[in-house]
C-alpha cells in the first residue's frame, strides 16, 4: 500500500482582533461623519469628540505540530471534544484553508463532506447538483451518467429530484450530499459528523458504504464523529486531537480508551468551575451526587437497586422558576444516549429557590448493565429559555448487581440495558 495523505509538522492559527470604543457609538454618528466627509478609520466621533478605537490582536493556534501518513484504503477516525481542531484538519486536508507552516501531501482526488450542504447551489435542483458536483470532482458528465440512478436511489430523495435543494430538509440535503460524495469514486472521503443530521437508519447505511468504499475500492475513508460506535466499527486507525495538538494515534480501542481517559479528566474539575457549558447563567448547577437507598453518596452502583441523583443549583437571578424542564441523560462509554430522563415526561413540577437548592430524581431497579457511564444536565424555562446545559459530568462504573434477583449480573460486554422478560 502506498502512502495517499502524508502530514508533517502541520500547524494553523488564526488572528482575532479584538475591537471597542471606550463608549457606544449610534449609527446616526457613523452616518453623519460619512456625510462631513470623515473617512478615518482609526476614529468614531460621538457627539464633537474623537474616540480613538483600541484594538487588540490575539494568536489562536488551532493546529499545532501535527503529523501522520494515511494509507491507501485506510479508514481513519479523527476524535476529540468540541473545539480540538477536528474540522480545521478536514479543512486543511481538503484544500479549503491553507496552514500556516508545515507540509501536507495528497495522491488522488478528494471528496469532501464537511457540513450540510457542502457543494451544493441552493437554486439548483437535486438532479443539476448531482452534475455540478460530479464536474467538480473532475468527471466526465457519461461518467456521471452511470452513477445517477445508484446515487438517487441510495440517496431516497428522487421525488423531490427536480426541486430545488434550498427546499430540501436538513436530513434530505444530508443523504443526497452523502450519496453523490460517495459513488463518484473519489480516491479519498472525508466525512464530518454531518451524519448526525440523518436518522438511525441512514447512518448506518452511510457506515455499511463507507465500509465498501474502502474494502472493495481500495479508497481512502477520513471520518470524524463523536460517535464511539461508529469510529469503533468503521475506523481501524484513530488520530486524537485536544486543543489542536495530537495526543494519540495508533489501533481504534487502544485510541477509544485514551480519548474515554483524557475526557474523564472533565469530570474531575469542581462543576461550579466548568467553563464547557452553555445558558443565560441565570441558574447553574453546581454539584451532583448519586445517593443509594440509604441516602449515602456513592461512587459506582449495581444493576438492579435504587439511587437517587441529586443536582445541586445556584439561583443567581434572585427570582423564582416555576415550574423548570430538568433532564438528565445517562451516557455510555460510546456515547450513547441510554436514558432519557425528564421531569415533565412524568408531569412532575420543579419549582426553583431563589437563592440555591437542589434537584433529586429517584430511579428504582437501575436496568444499566455493567460498565462505564457519564451524564448530561439540562435545565430550562418552557424548554426555550436554556438556563444551563452541561456535558461530561460525574462519570461513574456500574461494577455488578442482582438485576433478576437469581445471582445473575447480567451480560456484561454483550449489552447496555437490562430487562425482565416472561418465556414460555
Amino acid at each position: 500500500m502506498s502512502v495517499v495523505i502524508k502530514v508533517e509538522n502541520l500547524s494553523k492559527s488564526y488572528n482575532i482582533i479584538h475591537q471597542g470604543n471606550s463608549r457606544y457609538v449610534a449609527l446616526r454618528d457613523v452616518i453623519t461623519e460619512k456625510v462631513k466627509g470623515t473617512f478615518n478609520s482609526a476614529k468614531n466621533i460621538v457627539g464633537n469628540k474623537p474616540v480613538s478605537k483600541i484594538q487588540s490582536k490575539e494568536e489562536f493556534w488551532a493546529l499545532s505540530d501535527i503529523s501522520f501518513d494515511v494509507m491507501q484504503g485506510e479508514r481513519i477516525g479523527i476524535i476529540g471534544r468540541n473545539g480540538a481542531g477536528k474540522s480545521t484538519l478536514l479543512k486543511v486536508i481538503s484544500r479549503i484553508t491553507e496552514p500556516t507552516s508545515g507540509r501536507i501531501a495528497i495522491k488522488g482526488r478528494v471528496a469532501s463532506l464537511l457540513e450540510v450542504g457542502t457543494g451544493f447551489h441552493p437554486e439548483l435542483t437535486g438532479r443539476e447538483n448531482i452534475f455540478l458536483n460530479g464536474a467538480i470532482l473532475g468527471m466526465h458528465r457519461a461518467e456521471i451518467k452511470s452513477k445517477f440512478d445508484e446515487i438517487v436511489d441510495f440517496s431516497g430523495v428522487e421525488k423531490f429530484l427536480d426541486t430545488p435543494v434550498k427546499r430540501y430538509s436538513s436530513g434530505m440535503y444530508v443523504r443526497l450530499a452523502f450519496a453523490v460524495a460517495a459513488h463518484m469514486e473519489p480516491d479519498i472521503l472525508i466525512i464530518d459528523e454531518v451524519l448526525a443530521v440523518g436518522d438511525a437508519e441512514f447512518q448506518k447505511k452511510c457506515l455499511g458504504k463507507m465500509q465498501d468504499v474502502s474494502m472493495e475500492g481500495g479508497r481512502t475513508v477520513i471520518f470524524v464523529s463523536h460517535n464511539m460506535a461508529a469510529i469503533e466499527s468503521l475506523c481501524q486507525k484513530v488520530i486524537i486531537l485536544n486543543g489542536g495538538k495530537q495526543i494519540f494515534t495508533g489501533p481504534t480501542k487502544e485510541g477509544i480508551s485514551t480519548y474515554l481517559d483524557n475526557t474523564s479528566s472533565i469530570s474531575k474539575v469542581s462543576l461550579s468551575d466548568r467553563k464547557d457549558r452553555t445558558g443565560n447563567g441565570k441558574v447553574r448547577f453546581v454539584d451532583f451526587r448519586i445517593l443509594d437507598d440509604k441516602g449515602i453518596y456513592v461512587d459506582n452502583m449495581l444493576s438492579g437497586d435504587t439511587y437517587t441523583f441529586e443536582l445541586v443549583y445556584k439561583n443567581f437571578s434572585n427570582q423564582l422558576f416555576k415550574n423548570v424542564v430538568v433532564c438528565l441523560e445517562i451516557i455510555d462509554d460510546r456515547e450513547n444516549r441510554l436514558l432519557f430522563l425528564r421531569n415533565d415526561f412524568s408531569s412532575d413540577n420543579i419549582d426553583l429557590n431563589k437563592d440555591s437548592g437542589s434537584i433529586k430524581c429517584e430511579i428504582s431497579n437501575l436496568p444499566l448493565a455493567v460498565g462505564t457511564y457519564h451524564f448530561v444536565l439540562y435545565l430550562s424555562m418552557n424548554d426555550v429559555e436554556t438556563l444551563d446545559l452541561i456535558f461530561n459530568i460525574g462519570y461513574t462504573d456500574v461494577i455488578g448487581g442482582d438485576f433478576f434477583r437469581t445471582g445473575s449480573n447480567g451480560l456484561p460486554g454483550q449489552c447496555k440495558i437490562l430487562t425482565d422478560a416472561s418465556w414460555t
